[in-house]
């Protein structure tokens, strides 16, 4: 700990520091104040808001951009954002797509039992972790809106034929139609039962039918009209379709490998 003569010397050094600092700000707005009269505008700018700034914080100003050729108007400070408007083909992309995403998680749980391949391994974990996230940032949106996460009819075939409960959905309704590229109860059937090279095959096949229908359900949101137009639903959407034309290649690539 510092002794009292330290303490001392330390608030010495601070107040000094502070005040020369302060002195020398005077002295120098002393000598712009003898510039010719051209400058004395500028000059009482700078010292002026200089002055301003140490001694008084900003207030927070809150400005609407005017339209093109309009000036922007200044806000309340209470004003509060808004969320945009959604259209129903929005709420329905989403709740689709966390269908969607929940299979390829499905799908990617049996790898670690089903095949030794470690390429298939690490793309299989990276679809994985991706898509669990999209999950809950797909949840989140719906929720911020008071839209449920599922559609009326929320619950799914899945490989065994059965009813199984996806994450965050409510499954008290009956079996829904597939999203576009989903897997049918079969193939996920045929999926389980294989192993080794076998599976890796169908999963790559499978995959790249599941990561297609992605991109069609992303091509129907924005060939609806007024949908896609959210901001962060635009951003996920263009996203995914980026993602997965790119996981797509890499597992054509995989395909091409294989005797």
């Amino acid at each position: 700990m510092f002794s009292y003569a330290a303490k001392w010397k330390l608030w010495r050094f601070r107040r000094e520091r502070k005040f020369n600092s302060a002195r020398g700000f005077a002295v120098l707005c002393g000598m712009l104040a003898g510039l010719p009269a051209w400058a004395s505008a500028v000059t009482g700018f700078f010292c002026s808001s200089a002055g301003v700034q140490q001694t008084a914080p900003a207030t927070p100003v809150v400005v609407q951009p005017g339209a093109p050729g309009k000036p922007s108007k200044v806000l309340p400070t209470s004003t509060r954002a808004t969320l945009p408007p959604r259209s129903q083909a929005d709420v329905e992309f989403m709740q689709g797509m966390i269908m969607h995403h929940a299979q390829a998680v499905e799908m990617t749980a049996l790898i670690a039992s089903h095949t030794e391949n470690k390429d298939l391994g690490s793309l299989g974990a990276k679809i994985s972790s991706s898509q669990s996230d999209e999950i809950k940032f797909m949840q989140r949106w719906l929720a911020a809106r008071g839209e449920p996460v599922s559609m009326a009819s929320s619950s799914m075939k899945t490989s065994t034929g059965s009813t199984q409960e996806m994450p965050g959905m409510d499954m008290s309704h009956a079996t829904m139609a597939l999203m576009p590229g989903m897997l049918t109860p079969e193939q996920m059937e045929e999926l389980r039962k294989a192993k080794g090279a076998e599976f890796d095959h169908l999963f790559l096949t499978g995959m790249i039918q599941h990561h297609n229908g992605a991109l069609i359900m992303v091509k129907d949101l924005f060939d609806t009209a007024g949908a896609g137009q959210d901001a962060e639903l635009f951003n996920f959407a263009t996203d995914v379709d980026t993602g997965q034309r790119a996981e797509i290649k890499i597992m054509q690539t995989m395909l091409e490998k294989k005797p």
